[in-house]
């Protein structure tokens, strides 16, 4: 497929307008009509369909956009490393979840850089499930983060482990002499859609099916300026919330009769990938 045309079918499912997509790729709008007719060719499917104010997806088109991103990011990600492999004679492509980038990971790649002179060295943040596909796809080189990848071809150990902590800011605490599993439902939680493996299961089982939270957000990091400010309770990795306990603007609720399981962060890399290797003897 033409390259051109993947991402004329991005910028058109994202502006949902052929005028304004012709204007931001600064092609005629004839052009975007031309590029989207061969693609829906090639794939044998309407992928746009006209409505009210503009143009939006067809079921086939909201399938084809995952494998066009997908598309365009293996694209780009090999121009990067041609035009590093140009200048430096090896590039590493870490990925990891925030947590625990925040949390541990970033003393070991600040050493690896400083260390490694002649590495370009890549870091990309992003959710666990998103990582271990780019790390298949070959996007990556190694991924930090909270699901293991059991797949013959590449190794996955442990590389560190924390536990999920309840926490809220001292002047909303209602609870300081713990909180019971079936009074969870009944506070203000916010709640982070991110995967921590079995620990993220056991939190959601928590609460009843289909529980309606008022608060949610899928970056842990952005999360805990909202619990200083007294806006709720939320279950956090210690290590990332261990600054705010200590300065007393976050604290710790007990739980009664209930706790999270270990929280365990997994590296994930092909085998023979000597560079992974380098980055993880670092560790010693």
């Amino acid at each position: 497929m033409n390259s051109e045309a993947i991402r004329t079918f991005l910028m058109l499912s994202k502006l949902k307008n052929f005028t304004r997509t012709a204007e931001r790729m600064y092609v005629a709008q004839s052009t975007v009509t031309n590029r989207i007719a061969e693609l829906e060719a090639e794939t044998g499917k309407k992928l746009f369909v006209r409505g009210q104010g503009g143009v939006e997806l067809t079921e086939a088109g909201v399938l084809f956009l995952s494998y066009a991103q997908r598309i365009s990011d293996l694209e780009e990600s090999f121009i990067r490393d041609v035009n590093a492999a140009s200048r430096y004679a090896r590039t590493l492509r870490a990925g990891a979840i925030n947590a625990v980038y925040e949390s541990g990971l970033y003393p070991l790649l600040r050493d690896f850089f400083a260390r490694e002179q002649g590495v370009a060295l890549k870091v990309v943040l992003g959710h666990s499930a998103d990582l271990l596909q780019m790390l298949q796809e070959g996007m990556l080189d190694v991924a930090f983060c909270y699901l293991p990848l059991k797949k013959a071809g590449y190794v996955c150990k442990k590389f560190s482990s924390d536990r999920l902590v309840l926490v809220v800011s001292p002047a909303r605490n209602e609870y300081r002499e713990g909180i019971r599993k079936e009074q969870l439902a009944g506070c203000e939680y916010l709640m982070c859609n991110f995967a921590f493996g079995d620990a993220g299961e056991y939190v959601r089982s928590l609460f009843p099916p289909r529980h309606a939270f008022r608060f949610e957000i899928d970056n842990s990091s952005k999360l805990t300026q909202y619990l200083v400010d007294g806006q709720g309770y939320s279950f956090l990795p210690y290590k990332m919330a261990e600054r705010e306990i200590a300065a007393g603007r976050l604290e710790v609720v007990r739980t009664l009769g209930f706790s999270a399981p270990e929280l365990v962060c997994h590296c994930s890399y092909k085998k023979g990938n000597a560079l992974a290797e380098e980055l993880l003897r670092g560790r010693a």
